[in-house]
């Protein structure tokens, strides 16, 4: 029976802390936290918690002249002590985890007190757990890692242990947010706002020793659901008045309850547009009534028709969210967060970075990504995100030199401040995240958010040396197979941009035309002279104006339009020339092999580390590399037949396409 995996907190990983004498000097729960950590620490590895005499380390949470930021700590060394200084718990923490990752460099040499600060003041994590078992979703919507940590048989876990684990494991990496329950809420699931409260605070009494509030999704519904209303419209002053008492009851309950996350209108979500209200009008009412609590309400921007008529070529999926929400700039109430996916589709492993970001500079934006893999290998194949997420956030919606995308988020642009937020990939599996590897992308969210100029390599480099310590030779093969992984997924899958291709309902392994005839607006309109959507404004569906320059002109233009997002604004023919000197059927062909023998040498690399890594990772990852090599020659063969038998063109190097 394999334990619980202790991910990137091994007892290992605390040996240059705990090896020596170590001061704490602060109160309060999360200080609390950190001298049960330093006592578990000098505990395994001999070191000591002392109150007097020589320390190697002291902790210190005091106020500090000038020093307004809770989460910020500054640490130095001077002479044989390093200092770690912060004026709230929370700081202390994250200061502490900040020696944890660093290791014996802490404590050699000689360094200057250095601030450190989050540059996201917001860093959540969504969870789209179910307290009943869908019958369709099952427990926890888009994951691949068992069930819920938090709830089981229908209620809240007795045992919350493995909560427990895993608000330790996010309070390390920076987390300060956490959304209990699926943004689809279900009718036990909406009673987490009423008579399942109670259960609620035992969450919440959970992640507050590690710095984390804890969020409820709601259901726009649910003045008529549970409070027995008419409606639900947020004009309705018995409306607003039942959103007040429900949401006072919840705070005298969790008095640091961070507020509501509300998917409306989206997906046969009720939302506003019944009676004949905008998005504004329906964030406000819950936002008023979080506001003398100091509560926010994330509101989702994924808003867009689901039953599209698939003939119709000037509908556009894309548009969707710009078209609701770009209008409402500057309707939203301060304590409103609109959290926006980072690509106007649904998190493809390629797209370009959605409009709205730079639509809306009067309202606070969270940018919203998917750390559970849902279109991107569902944790049964290696895909590192973190260089994704790192070049989304680098990108500049208005040139070069302009702010970037984690500027909006983090304030530092027009907007006020939101922050960032994905959707968590852990399970009740042993390993947490199903696939071992996956725990990278958790970990490298944290890190990524806490500081966005981060060198993904870095991070990845963070999180082996914590996990696998003391071996250079996994070090290097994880480098090796896990560093590209994400560019690898895309070669053998969805290519040049054009997204999709899955199953339809699990979005598992190929189906080219699985969405191409259906209501839900993912098309790639390959025919037998060419592929792709044209999103222009000369010809196509407009979405290209929905940005400001110079990336209007850049995707408006086949001759601007960078090469992997081509098929995302352009139907072009199969023997249009790429930058690269190949052609867009070659490069179909040609990435397709490459990225499976890619996956073929992953497999290899891992073989070697035999006996180097615990039995019962190498085994689990070893079962999965299996299956994404399986998946990935099912995903070349059918992409690259589809586009063959589609276009006639056969493939330069001769190879078998069947």
């Amino acid at each position: 029976m394999i334990g619980v995996h202790p991910a990137w907190l091994p007892a290992s990983a605390f040996r240059s802390v705990g090896s020596r004498r170590v001061r704490v000097i602060g109160d309060g729960p999360v200080v609390a936290t950190v001298r049960a950590e330093v006592e578990a620490a000098t505990a395994e590895h001999g070191g000591a918690l002392v109150d007097d005499g020589p320390a190697d380390l002291e902790l210190v949470c005091a106020p500090e002249d000038g020093e307004t930021d809770p989460e910020a700590f500054v640490a130095g060394r001077a002479g044989t002590t390093t200092v770690v200084r912060a004026i709230d718990g929370v700081g202390l923490l994250y200061g502490f985890h900040h020696l944890v990752r660093q290791g014996e460099a802490a404590f050699t040499g000689e360094a200057l007190p250095r601030r450190h600060a989050p540059r996201q003041p917001i860093r959540m994590l969504d969870h789209w757990d179910n307290v009943d078992v869908h019958p369709v979703m099952g427990q926890v919507e888009r994951g691949y890692a068992g069930g819920s940590i938090f709830y089981a048989d229908g209620a809240v876990r007795a045992d919350l242990s493995r909560a427990r684990a895993y608000a330790r494991l996010l309070g390390s990496i920076g987390v300060n947010r956490v959304g209990l329950n699926n943004v689809n809420v279900g009718r036990t699931e909406a009673r987490l706002l009423t008579d399942l409260l109670p259960d609620v605070a035992r969450l919440a009494e959970v992640f507050r020793p590690h710095g984390i509030k804890v969020h409820l999704s709601v259901s726009f519904a649910a003045p008529i659901t549970l409070g027995g209303l008419p409606t639900a419209d947020p004009l309705d002053p018995a409306v607003r008045d039942w959103w007040a008492r429900t949401t006072a009851d919840v705070y005298a309950a969790i008095p640091d309850f961070g507020g509501y996350v509300v998917k409306a209108d989206s997906e046969g979500q009720p939302g506003p547009f019944a009676y004949g209200r905008d998005h504004a009008d329906g964030a406000n009412a819950l936002a008023r009534a979080l506001a003398p609590f100091g509560g926010t309400v994330f509101w989702r921007a994924f808003v867009y028709d689901h039953r599209q008529d698939w003939r119709d070529r000037s509908t556009d999926r894309a548009r969707a969210a710009y078209d609701h929400f770009a209008p409402l700039d500057g309707a939203f109430d301060p304590n409103v967060v609109v959290q926006v996916k980072a690509g106007p589709l649904d998190f493809q492993v390629r797209e370009p970075l959605s409009p709205v970001i730079a639509a809306m500079p009067r309202t606070r934006l969270a940018v919203e990504f998917q750390v559970t893999q849902e279109y991107t290998g569902q944790q049964k194949h290696v895909c590192h995100l973190v260089p994704q997420w790192r070049e989304m956030l680098d990108f500049a919606p208005w040139g070069e030199g302009e702010p970037t995308v984690a500027d909006v988020a983090a304030g530092r642009a027009a907007a006020p401040a939101g922050g960032v937020v994905a959707v968590s990939n852990v399970g009740d599996d042993p390993f947490w995240t199903g696939h071992p590897l996956a725990q990278a992308n958790l970990f490298g969210f944290g890190r990524l958010t806490w500081d966005e100029r981060l060198a993904p390599e870095a991070v990845l480099d963070e999180w082996i040396g914590l996990t696998f310590p003391g071996d250079p030779t996994v070090r290097e093969a994880l480098h090796e197979l896990m560093d590209g992984s994400w560019l690898t997924y895309e070669r053998y899958t969805t290519p040049l941009g054009v997204g999709f291709m899955v199953q339809p309902g699990h979005h598992y392994g190929p189906s080219v035309d699985g969405y191409e005839y259906s209501p839900w607006g993912t098309y790639h309109f390959a025919d037998r002279d060419g592929v792709g959507v044209d999103r222009t404004c000369a010809t196509g569906t407009g979405y290209t104006g929905q940005y400001p320059p110079p990336w209007r002109d850049r995707y408006e233009s086949v001759g601007t339009c960078p090469d992997e997002l081509l098929l995302f604004f352009h139907h072009v023919p199969y023997d249009h020339v790429l930058r690269s000197g190949t052609t867009v059927i070659q490069h179909i062909y040609d990435t397709h092999f490459a990225g499976h023998e890619e996956v073929r040498r992953m497999a290899a690399t891992w073989a070697r580390l035999e006996g180097r890594v615990p039995s019962e990772v190498f085994d689990r990852v070893t079962e999965l590399l299996a299956e994404q090599l399986r998946c990935a020659t099912e995903w070349r063969d059918q992409v690259n037949t589809y586009f063959w038998r589609k276009s006639g063109v056969p493939d330069a190097h001769g190879r078998a396409i069947r």
